[in-house]
């Protein structure tokens, strides 16, 4: 990508420097959170999978508690991606996540620089410079070399404040999200899961414990239709831009799809042969390996779409259950366990419809599950307009970001004005 503006290295700009390595020993269940390079991923912090140390150690390594606005990177694994810590947060830097210290007289403000490192050619070249070995590793004196462009500071500071108003409102629109599934999830435990306002007379034995009177146990698989991928061969990639995609564990992340790398088959055979594996909106899939349980809802606009191994589908049965009692049992600690106790495999644990089919569940009257969908599903609706609108900002700043970087683009069009 050719630049307008000047370039200078970033040994002239920061000094980046990689985390503590914290032993084994000081792991623990809660604490103070600890960022992996897992936890570095498009531009945020992903908390899940933290590691956790107690406070009496982090005050043994103060210089890596984060600052707000810190800007961190994976040097190795997830190598090139970029988190900038939020007002407020508080974390520890794990070892091989790498935090920028700026220098006082860097000509770079910290937001560009975040944003620099965003580019799609800036993660590859970043990447090319942390193979050569069976574990690609960025040392710190390989990323000082990177040149990275320095436009006048005023200039860096409206384009961070314009990239940055998007990247907020799709973090605002994150956090509504998990407010409303906080409050679907709540009103489930406690019809469904704490039995709120059933008298214990009013309780009875079943195989699976006490449930109220008037539920029911079946099998899963009588009440909830699921199908596994078919197991699409790397040979029948198109390895272009055309075909149908279909998805694989890697493209559930977050809660949601991520279908940018998702592969694809031509339109013959996701029409033909696996004519049948094609998803619906609202279907729910779930990964069955690596990390077990992930889900996420399909939305119209993932469409088409081609379900594929290593994931299954689910859809409630009309008459025995609905979306939103289904997609929280999916999502509850008592699927999630079982699929953990269940899962087979001494490299990777795996289930499939075979352990399925040996699932029972408690089912409530189908008025009550109507009426937690009458509740729910509106909820649901909202979370899915928000991660349609997030999408849709995502793909405007993913537009911006390299015209605004380059100069090819100023901050002043984008708001409707005429650069001098």
């Amino acid at each position: 990508m050719a630049f307008e503006w000047p370039s200078v290295p970033l040994s002239e700009i920061a000094k980046l420097r990689s985390g503590f390595p914290f032993k084994s020993a000081s792991w623990i269940d809660y604490g103070v959170p600890v960022i992996k390079i897992g936890n570095v991923k498009d531009g945020r912090i992903v908390k899940d999978g933290c590691g956790f140390v107690s406070e009496k150690v982090a005050a043994t390594v103060p210089e890596w508690i984060t600052k707000d606005g810190d800007i961190l990177i994976a040097m190795t694994g997830y190598v090139g991606e970029v988190a900038v810590v939020q007002a407020g947060e508080r974390y520890l830097i794990n070892q091989r996540v790498g935090r920028f210290d700026f220098l006082n007289d860097s000509p770079v403000f910290p937001r560009f620089l975040f944003y620099y490192l965003r580019l799609p050619e800036t993660r590859a070249y970043v990447e090319d410079l942390a193979r050569g070995s069976a574990q690609p590793n960025l040392s710190a004196s390989d990323a000082a070399r990177l040149m990275v462009p320095a436009p006048p500071i005023e200039e860096q500071h409206a384009i961070a404040e314009t990239l940055g108003a998007l990247d907020d409102r799709i973090d605002n629109l994150r956090q509504t999200n998990a407010t409303l599934e906080a409050i679907a999830a709540a009103l489930f435990k406690s019809w469904f899961v704490d039995f709120d306002g059933v008298a214990e007379a009013d309780m009875q034995e079943s195989e699976l414990g006490l449930i109220p009177k008037g539920w029911w146990v079946a099998d899963l698989a009588d009440c909830v239709d699921f199908k596994e991928g078919p197991g699409i061969r790397n040979w029948q990639y198109t390895n272009t831009d055309e075909g149908i995609r279909f998805i694989n564990i890697r493209c559930i992340q977050d809660g949601d799809l991520h279908l940018e790398t998702a592969n694809r088959i031509t339109e013959e055979e996701a029409n033909g042969k696996y004519a049948h594996f094609h998803l619906q909106p609202w279907d729910i899939v779930v990964s069955t390996s690596g990390t077990l349980g992930r889900s996420a809802i399909v939305r119209a606009e993932h469409l088409p779409l081609v379900l594929n191994t290593s994931v299954i589908r689910f859809r409630p049965i009309e008459g025995k259950t609905a979306f939103s009692y289904l997609y929280q049992y999916l999502n509850g600690s008592e699927f999630l366990e079982k699929l953990e106790s269940m899962a087979s495999g001494s490299v990777q644990k795996n289930f499939g419809p075979m352990h399925l089919k040996q699932i029972k569940i408690a089912l409530p009257p189908i008025e009550m599950v109507r009426s937690y969908e009458d509740v729910a599903r509106p909820i649901y609706e909202q979370i899915i307009g928000n991660r349609s609108q997030s999408r849709t900002l995502a793909q405007l700043r993913d537009t911006l970001l390299p015209k605004l970087l380059s100069g090819e683009l100023r901050v002043k069009e984008t708001q409707g004005g005429n650069h001098d």
